[in-house]
């Protein structure tokens, strides 16, 4: 402990000693003065971690902007350089799933307070069944940023899956690429949410992107690459029960799914139960070899995350593992944070609810430099509304510290 005597202190500078000395005997007390009262930059246990909704800004507002009717299916990451990117469908003529759309973005370089104006980097024109946004991965290891989506999935078999790559954080755009014949799935959805850049062995370095098939060929399936976005190839698949024939409720039917990488280097993947077979809850899925397989004895359903089957949000950050989707089994309303600090095995019981209304897909983010403040918050995008969900696009900063 530091003790100050303001006598004493007086008395230290009363001597005949140099200016030299004095400035350093000044220097050495405005040191330890900036110590004692300057404000704490140390971050607390995940133990402590109660979270607070900080700062809020609607990033998209349906039928109200230019020639969009609708927007949904928000995502959101950050890139190697602190920038936060949010995409989103603008829907053109109607709010349905298919139809002509645009690829929608915002970007924000001060952590999410002040968003740029809507750009649109991809148009599908007029098309019938039109395109619908998928999953953006960044690579840490060159600054790349891939957008990969689907065009014609309802009524084209096989759909085309496309890609746009931005080399300059997110300011501009490539022309879209066709993936499809580099590999062999007739209908691939990426995410909807955010792939990954594996940082731990195995396969340090690659890049996963896991999303489903058809509601009749669905199922989970994950594609990969090994040379920065280059070339990609199929991964692991775990496929609908029956499959390729129309399902049932309670079939086997896993849909929509959000991948993270946890510490050990295992690819878990959170899974919207599409037919709630065994529950309507979440299924979860585990890799060990880098996205390569999902062996059916890593699958398990976690009870405890209750869904209307839904799109939902997951990130895994310095251990502590965030989840957020509608928490109701039979609607889609009250948007909820849970955190677990049990690797998944067991939710925290002080859930946080973001939004009590109706409210949908959603996507979780943080911002990785390492700096204290950034590792005291997470960003989610969630679809909002106060009759329904589409109302509203939301982006929500939240303080994990700030309850305290």
């Amino acid at each position: 402990m530091l003790t100050l005597f303001p006598v004493g202190v007086k008395m230290m500078f009363s001597g005949r000693g140099s200016n030299m000395e004095t400035g350093s005997r000044l220097a050495t007390l405005s040191l330890l003065l900036s110590a004692v009262f300057s404000p704490c930059v140390c971050i607390p246990g995940p133990n402590e971690i109660n979270p607070l909704l900080y700062e809020e800004h609607l990033l998209w507002v349906s039928g109200t902007q230019g020639e969009v009717n609708t927007y949904r299916i928000p995502l959101l990451t950050s890139t190697h350089k602190g920038t936060l990117l949010a995409f989103a469908e603008a829907r053109k003529a109607f709010q349905a799933d298919t139809g002509s759309k645009f690829l929608a973005m915002r970007r924000s370089t001060d952590k999410g307070a002040i968003w740029s104006p809507i750009k649109y980097i991809v148009d599908d024109d007029q098309m019938q069944d039109g395109l619908n946004l998928g999953s953006v991965v960044v690579d840490h290891e060159v600054g790349s940023i891939f957008l990969i989506y689907s065009v014609c999935f309802h009524v084209c078999n096989p759909s085309s899956t496309m890609m746009v790559e931005s080399t300059d954080d997110g300011l501009s755009w490539s022309q879209p690429r066709n993936l499809s014949a580099e590999f062999q799935l007739k209908n691939f959805a990426p995410g909807p949410g955010l792939g990954l850049q594996k940082r731990y062995n195995p396969a340090k370095g690659r890049l996963v992107v896991c999303g489903h098939g058809t509601l009749e060929g669905d199922g989970v399936f994950c594609i990969l690459s090994d040379d920065h976005g280059r070339s990609w190839t199929n991964g692991a698949v775990l496929k609908s029960i029956p499959y390729n024939r129309k399902k049932k409720p309670q079939d086997f039917n896993p849909d929509e799914c959000q991948p993270f990488e946890m510490l050990d280097g295992s690819i878990v993947i959170n899974v919207r139960n599409q037919n709630n077979y065994h529950c309507r809850c979440r299924i979860v899925m585990r890799s060990l070899d880098g996205g390569l397989t999902l062996p059916i004895d890593e699958l398990y359903f976690d009870y405890e995350l209750v869904d209307p089957a839904v799109a939902a949000g997951a990130l895994q950050k310095e251990g502590v593992l965030f989840f957020t989707n509608p928490a109701n089994d039979q609607h889609r309303i009250n948007l909820t944070l849970r955190w677990s600090l049990t690797n998944g095995t067991s939710w925290e019981k002080n859930a946080v609810q973001i939004w009590g209304g109706p409210s949908g897909y959603s996507c979780i983010t943080t911002l990785d430099t390492g700096s204290p403040e950034d590792r005291r918050y997470i960003y989610v995008i969630y679809e909002k509304g106060h009759k329904d969900y589409d109302e509203t696009i939301s982006f929500a900063k939240i303080h994990l510290y700030g309850g305290n």
